[in-house]
Formats: C-alpha cells, sequence, structure tokens
C-alpha cells in the first residue's frame, strides 16, 4: 500500500500551512495557506503548486486563518474541484476571509505593479479574485466536530475542537485498512488551556504519528492573571494621562473577539468608562456577528456569563463598530481617548497602519503587541525594537509605548504544547511544523529531555521533505533535506 506525506509550507516558518497526503493514488491536501511575511515571502505565492490542482481529489481545512486557508481560491483557480471537508464555523469565517483576501490581493497587486511597471518589470495578476471565492464556497463541506468524515476510500477523518479561533480543529486521519492502516493526528493551530470563550484544545490518546504546530516551542506565556494584570497596568497609566491613544493590532477573527469580551469582563476595573473601544475592521466586525451566531460552541464560563446579562451580550455592548472608510478616517482626527482594535494583526496591511500613521510618533500613545509577529513583517520589526516603520512611503519615527502582552496569543505555548502531546498514550513519533526552525530545535530538545514523555522517533519538517507513512513508527524518508537527518531519533 502506498501512502505518504509530504510537507510542501509551513515547514520552517509559521505560515503557508500545506501538506500533502497520497493514499493509494488519492492526493489530499492538509490545509493550503497563504505565505506571510516579507515582501519576498509574500511573492512566493505566485509561485507554481508544487503538486497538480487538477489531481488533488480533496482538502482537508484545519481552521479558517488565511495562512491555512488563504490560498483555496488559487488552488480552485488552477484546477481543484474537489471537496474542501472543515467544521461548518470554519466555512462561516472562511466567507469572510477569503472576501477580505480577493479585495486586498486586487488592491496591493495594482500598487505594485505601479512599482514594477517603473522598473519595467513584468506586471503580476491577483492571485485570485472574488469570483474565485465563490467557487470555493460551493466546494466546502461542513462537518461537526466528532463526526466521521469518508474523504477517500482509503481516509476517514475526523474533526474535534483545537481552541484556538472558532471552527478550529485537531485533525484525526485514518489511512488505509486493517493491519496495514495509520493513525494520524494533525494538530492545526492548538489553543491555550483556560482561555475566554472557547474550549481546551481536545486531548488525543493515540497515534501512530503527530504532525504538531510549534510556534512558541521556545517560550512560555505570561501567566492568565499575570497578563490582566499588566493590560490594567497599561489602561491606568494612560487613564491617568489623560492623554493618547491605545492601539491593538489585532487578528480579525479570535483576537479581536477576546479582547471585545476582556473589555466587557472588566470596563469597571479597568476604568475604561471614558474611553471609546471601537472595532475598526469590517471583517472583524463580520467575525464577531458569526461568533455571536454560533453560541453551541463556547466554553461553558462564556456560556453562563451571557445567561447571566441578558440584553448586554460581552461582544457587543461596549464596543462601537467602525465599518466605513470615512468612519475609520473620522478617528484620525481624535488624539486621546480612544483604544482602537484594528487589523492586520502583525500590521502589514489593513486599517491599523493608518492608525499607526497617526498615533505612533506621539509620546502619549501606546501600541499593545498581542499575537505573533513573523519575520519580515512590521509588527515583527516594532516588537524588535525599530525606531522608525514605513507607511505609505513615509518614515514614521515610533515614539509611542511598545507593550508585548504574549500571555494574549491564541497558540500554546511550550508548556502547553508538551501537556497537549503527553497525553498521547503510545509516544508516537512527532513531526514539528508551523514553527521558526530555532524555537522547533527547543522543542524538540524538550520532547526528547523527558524519559515519561521521549517520542520513539522525531524531526523537524523542511520544505519538500516526503515521509513514508507505511514505515511508522519508524521514520523513513523518501526525500529529504540532509539539514534534517540529524533530528530522527
Amino acid at each position: 500500500m502506498q501512502m505518504t506525506l509530504s510537507f510542501l509550507g509551513a515547514a520552517q516558518e509559521v505560515t503557508g500551512s500545506c501538506h500533502l497526503l497520497n493514499i493509494e493514488g488519492y492526493q489530499v491536501l492538509l490545509d493550503c495557506g497563504l505565505i506571510q511575511g516579507s515582501k519576498a515571502d509574500v511573492l512566493r505565492n505566485h509561485e507554481p503548486f508544487a503538486f497538480k490542482p487538477s489531481q488533488i481529489h480533496a482538502v482537508v481545512l484545519s481552521h479558517a486563518h488565511i495562512d491555512h486557508s488563504g490560498r483555496l481560491p488559487l488552488l480552485v483557480k488552477s484546477g481543484f474541484t474537489g471537496p474542501i471537508y472543515s467544521q461548518k464555523a470554519t466555512v462561516e469565517l472562511c466567507d469572510v476571509m477569503l472576501r477580505d483576501a480577493a479585495m486586498l490581493q486586487a488592491r496591493d497587486t495594482e500598487r505594485l505593479n505601479k512599482k514594477r511597471e517603473k522598473n519595467d518589470l513584468p506586471l503580476l495578476e491577483p492571485l485570485f479574485d472574488e469570483a474565485d471565492v465563490d467557487r470555493v464556497m460551493q466546494q466546502f463541506v461542513a462537518i461537526d466536530y466528532g463526526e466521521k468524515a469518508q474523504v477517500t476510500p482509503q481516509l476517514k477523518v475526523c474533526l474535534s475542537d483545537a481552541g484556538h479561533i472558532l471552527g478550529s480543529a485537531v485533525v484525526e486521519l485514518w489511512l488505509g485498512q486493517g493491519d496495514e492502516s495509520k493513525k494520524l493526528v494533525f494538530s492545526g493551530d492548538l489553543g491555550r488551556e483556560g482561555m475566554p470563550i472557547l474550549d481546551d484544545p481536545t486531548l488525543i490518546e493515540k497515534a501512530d504519528l503527530v504532525l504538531m504546530e510549534s510556534t512558541y516551542g521556545d517560550r512560555r506565556h505570561r501567566g492568565w492573571d499575570d497578563t490582566l494584570e499588566e493590560l490594567k497596568s497599561i489602561f491606568a497609566r494612560t487613564i491617568e494621562q489623560s492623554r493618547g491613544n491605545i492601539l491593538l493590532p489585532a487578528f480579525s477573527v479570535g483576537r479581536a473577539q477576546e479582547l471585545l469580551y476582556l473589555f466587557h469582563l472588566h470596563a469597571k476595573d479597568w476604568d475604561l468608562s471614558r474611553w471609546r473601544i471601537c472595532l475598526d475592521s469590517p471583517m472583524a466586525i463580520r467575525a464577531t456577528q458569526i461568533y455571536v451566531k454560533n453560541y453551541s460552541l463556547m466554553d461553558e464560563d462564556f456560556k453562563r456569563f451571557t445567561r447571566m446579562s441578558p440584553g448586554k451580550h460581552p461582544l457587543l455592548s461596549n464596543v462601537d463598530f467602525i465599518d466605513t472608510t470615512e468612519e475609520s478616517m473620522e478617528l484620525n482626527h481624535i488624539h486621546q481617548g480612544l483604544i482602537v482594535i484594528a487589523g492586520s494583526g502583525m500590521c502589514n496591511g489593513g486599517r491599523i497602519r493608518c492608525h499607526l500613521e497617526h498615533n505612533l510618533a506621539n509620546p502619549l500613545s501606546d501600541v499593545i503587541i498581542c499575537g505573533y509577529q513573523a519575520q519580515g513583517t512590521p509588527g515583527r520589526l516594532l516588537v524588535d525594537g525599530a525606531k522608525s516603520l514605513t507607511i505609505s512611503g513615509q518614515s514614521v519615527n515610533v515614539a509611542a509605548k511598545l507593550h508585548t502582552v504574549g500571555g494574549l496569543s491564541a497558540h500554546a505555548d511550550q508548556a502547553e504544547l508538551l501537556h497537549w502531546y503527553r497525553h498521547f498514550s503510545n509516544s508516537p513519533p512527532v513531526i514539528l511544523v508551523h514553527g521558526e526552525v530555532e524555537a522547533q530545535k527547543v522543542l524538540l530538545a524538550q520532547l526528547s529531555a523527558d524519559p515519561n514523555l521521549a517520542p520513539s522517533h522525531s524531526a523537524i519538517a523542511q520544505l519538500g521533505d516526503c515521509l513514508d507513512l507505511t514505515q511508522l513508527p519508524k521514520l523513513v524518508w523518501l526525500s529529504k533535506s540532509t539539514a534534517n537527518e540529524s533530528q530522527d531519533e
């Protein structure tokens, strides 16, 4: 029996999630995400796929974030006609997020082509447009958590809550039949224990191979109570000064809703009554409405709190939704008293760029970074201490106070990743994806150091690696970079 797994994205990097299963001639993708980061990284999205899209039988999508779903319209545009299996809330979120991505593609390509034309370079086409998104949405097959779906004659799939964003899934895959069958568990992006709104990540007991994310494999987040105290102190100091605005670059799905919930829960304790809280993102507004609609997927604390406050939904009660461009521009004339939540979360697009342009040079303003910042993004530059940022072709000095609040991350940290893996009773082989290589090396060392935890075999995936799944639990590579050979145990 032929069963292989190829790593075609999010290999030693955090974006562009894409892995290819080949089972008895049927090809199935796990995710098909957009590559994000520097300008050079973004241009990689224009390169041909490493497979023929017309020969892909199906896609299994872990969740809606663009670095996992963002190239689905391009896949369809390039000839893919099969089903896309995902949790039903993910389908709803993708309808919003992929349309927004199509709009950004058109705008960014037009801007890029003006520069390429001046330099006599060939012009680029947008990766996809809204018509491609329309076709993608027709190919989704929505499944509930816990429901098994027959994807191919030799592949069954079941999704369980990953606790990362609404609809996010840990993917269990059963390959083959009888004595030759293997079970692969793909973590997708794992959330954190005890975080607001969503349930904790589902713990899985058995697997023949674990494909695990490693975004924060080298660090631990600040505890939740300490994070809340940190946020309270930021607001208290700025309120005491009675000057400046607070900007929160936030991912439109997940982080934005979490912040709205916290501002509702702690409005009195943080003395937010004198502040105007604005959610300045059409996509985040639509996503929030989807969160409200999918009440049944929320954790028990959220449900209990909502039942106790009829008429005051915790995601809607104390926020102004800023939908139009004109409304957003009006905020730039307000120099104090604003809390602005806006995308993009890595500051590489969206309305947060305009707010940074008008507030970053003000030493009385604050910028709270509360999510992962990929290498090459403006957000990463700010975290790394940049003294200026280029926005709309102009250099803007960084004088605002910068805060990095890691405790708000929606990704599991090192301890939480180890805890999640620890619940596999048979210590299955593990391959790390979706992480920068230094973080992955640290996590791999931690996995190997614990005699009660150590997997029988482990590796860090590298772009283009191909694994023979029939040889599990041994990691037998059909093609593999020599840079990874020393990582097998």
